[in-house]
């Protein structure tokens, strides 16, 4: 078979990077698509050339396999990555693939059919001796989910038919609710996969989630690369993987590995694939699926083991024989990843979106960052929220996981909120750190979902915020530039500013001395400070937002801080993390009145269900108005009981962050 040359990747973001790396060592030209809202993307810019799709949801273009093909085509592309998501589980995108004449980066169609069809994969794999669980299909309408699941115990778990990744799943625990479930688990996993097909199995808790990572050649070869542990989730999305498990013994760790080198073979498999499982605490695992493509987590495999996953799939794709034998393959050390996330952890992880003001990466602290975005990106909410994934391989776990939370720490990273200080919290924990990492970590554990900076951190980001406006005054100042901010002929007079961070008020009162220093008071305390601005590469252009390093000294001890100002927002960061302040403005602005009752979108999405109409009564709770947003649903729900006095929204319709979407009188309104 000849050296494929030129390739096509499609997909988007972080792994769109990923693969072109990988492609680009071994001499392959790679070309990028692009959906409107990438056209400025760092994957687009990358790749040696990017071809336009034409449109702004997932639909339209990373799921539109006849748009690829063509764009493959028009590019002169001999072979397709598919990466993972989108259409790289689809037996239909990879078969037209190989028949418009181009060389497929994965196994084969009818594996990834056989496999799609998650009910069809337990049966093949219970014949290979994998042992599995319980599982049932959902025919249409919903209501047959009730007699589907007369033979099961609840809990239950909806889960789509053909994918992953926490859509189109559902946690079901009382019968009245299932048919709800499956109606909205189907409708995500129609949006996700263009598959509405959903089974039921059971609900297993207080388990570990365990994968095993396979590769398979065309010429018979199998071979496992040791474990992956993903337990730590939310929303059924994995957040914190890494290799290898600690929970595993010697005698557990061959069982699973050959279980899922048994599952690759009955599979023929070709290509790099996972075979998850799902153990218990008494060391038992059951097949949960196979995954028939590159996984999120992979760069923990490559970090112990020292392989190339990507290079390794195009060598299988171009023929070649797998390069090492099961025996060559070891483990060194611990690595750990976390997927970092536009999504607000203190409110039920919604998804964020907006501008990333600042993105700079750690030096020095031997991280691995797969990032999709860089200063400047536009976090849309067409697509998956992640930013990034963060790796860290130290000697033992511990290690890992302790440099892996303080290179978060460093990152900077600011304009969108994240999940960055509650993985933190998650990386620190002492149930962690001591290997505690059931699927129900989350919801036993509770770590912090928000770092809250103590006292003498508030005070010292409120001081460097102050002292930096001023700064930054003076220095954007077209005349008098050397004139003190603030300069006022009543020098016993001390300026104040005013912060919110989340619901504390700060303030902070400040006055400049002859040797340049300030006296400074803030938060029943005070003493004499003085901030120098040793850079500032955000100013430099015009634009909106000023950035500056800056050293602040008070009372002797000194810190470097990286400061950003955006509007009446400032986010100070120092070595344990950001603080993010709010100025207070000393005139404020007057605030209209809020309309009773009303339920507001809580973040920009599209409306795919109005549960009730004008004059229904509701119950708190009650599912209102269901918004799709990045590829996941959201319910809206009644805050307390009343009667629906407007609908606002209509299925199909777009919505902001904030928009008006129902008003609920309350009962004495309602009579």
């Amino acid at each position: 078979m000849p050296r494929l040359s030129r390739l096509l990747i499609a997909n988007r973001a972080e792994i769109a990077r990923r693969i072109i790396r990988s492609a680009r060592g071994m001499g392959l030209a790679t070309v990028a698509v692009y959906a409107d809202p990438d056209a400025h993307a760092p994957f687009v810019t990358e790749a040696d050339e990017a071809i336009a799709l034409g449109g702004t949801t997932a639909a339209e273009t990373y799921l539109d396999a006849d748009k690829l093909i063509a764009a493959a085509q028009r590019a002169g592309a001999d072979c397709v990555h598919p990466g993972y998501g989108f259409l790289s589980e689809n037996g239909a995108f990879a078969e037209a693939v190989i028949k418009a004449g181009l060389v497929w980066v994965g196994p084969r169609p009818e594996t990834i059919r056989a496999m799609g069809d998650k009910l069809a994969a337990k049966t093949l794999m219970a014949k290979a001796g994998v042992p599995t669980l319980p599982a049932v299909a959902v025919e249409s309408p919903a209501q047959a989910a009730q007699a589907a699941a007369a033979g099961l115990e609840y809990p239950l778990l909806v889960k789509a038919a053909a994918g992953g990744g926490g859509r189109g799943m559902r946690v079901v625990r009382r019968a009245e609710d299932l048919i709800a479930a499956v109606e909205s688990a189907r409708r995500e996993a129609q949006g996700a996969f263009g598959d509405e097909r959903v089974f039921l199995e059971p609900f297993l808790e207080g388990i570990r989630h365990v994968e095993v990572q396979i590769l398979g050649d065309r010429h018979g070869q199998v071979i496992h690369c040791f474990e992956r542990e993903c337990s730590i989730q939310r929303r059924h999305q994995k957040i914190v993987e890494e290799a290898p498990s600690p929970a595993l013994t010697p005698a557990v760790r061959e069982q699973i590995c050959q279980a899922a080198v048994a599952a690759g073979r009955a599979m023929g498999y070709e290509s790099a694939g996972t075979v998850e499982f799902v153990l218990d605490a008494r060391g038992r695992f059951f097949f949960l699926e196979v995954n028939t493509r590159l996984q999120v987590e992979h760069p923990v495999t490559e970090a112990i083991t020292g392989l190339d996953l990507v290079r390794e799939q195009l060598r299988i794709a171009q023929g070649e024989r797998l390069e090492h034998k099961q025996e060559e393959i070891g483990v060194q050390g611990h690595a750990i990843e976390v997927r970092l996330y536009a999504e607000d952890p203190a409110h039920d992880f919604l998804p964020a979106a907006g501008r990333l003001l600042a993105w700079e990466e750690p030096a020095g602290l031997g991280a691995r960052f797969d990032s999709g975005v860089e200063a400047g990106s536009e976090v849309s909410v067409h697509f998956d929220p992640m930013l990034a994934k963060v790796i860290v391989h130290a000697a033992t776990r511990t290690e890992a996981a302790l440099r892996l939370a303080t290179v978060l720490e460093r990152l900077r990273l600011h304009g969108v909120t994240t999940n960055r200080d509650f993985l933190v919290g998650v990386l620190r924990h002492e149930a962690f750190l001591a290997g505690d990492t059931t699927t129900d970590f989350i919801e036993r554990h509770r770590p912090p979902r928000r770092r809250e900076p103590g006292e003498a951190e508030l005070r010292w980001a409120a001081l460097a915020a102050g002292l930096g406006d001023q700064a930054r005054r003076r220095a954007g100042a077209r005349v008098l530039r050397t004139t003190p901010s603030g300069w006022r002929n009543n020098p016993s007079a001390m300026q104040e500013a005013r912060y919110h961070h989340g619901q504390v008020e700060v303030l902070v009162r400040y006055q400049r001395e002859r040797d340049g220093a300030f006296a400074w008071e803030c938060l029943g305390q005070g003493g004499r400070a003085r901030l120098e601005v040793v850079s500032m590469p955000g100013g430099a252009d015009g634009a909106p937002a000023w950035d500056a390093t800056a050293d602040l000294e008070v009372d002797g001890v000194k810190r470097r801080l990286r400061l950003l100002a955006h509007g009446d927002h400032w986010w100070v960061q120092g070595g344990a993390g950001e603080v993010r302040l709010v100025e207070i403005p000393r005139f404020p602005l007057p605030v209209h009145e809020q309309v009773r009752g009303a339920h507001t979108a809580p973040m920009p999405g599209r409306v795919v269900a109005v549960s009730v109409a004008p004059g229904d009564r509701v119950i708190p709770g009650q599912t209102l108005v269901t918004l799709e947003a990045m590829k996941m649903e959201h319910h809206v729900t009644a805050v307390a009981a009343g009667r629906v006095a407007e609908v606002r929204v209509e299925v199909g319709q777009q919505v902001d962050g904030g928009d008006l979407l129902i008003v609920v009188e309350s009962e004495d309104e309602a009579g």
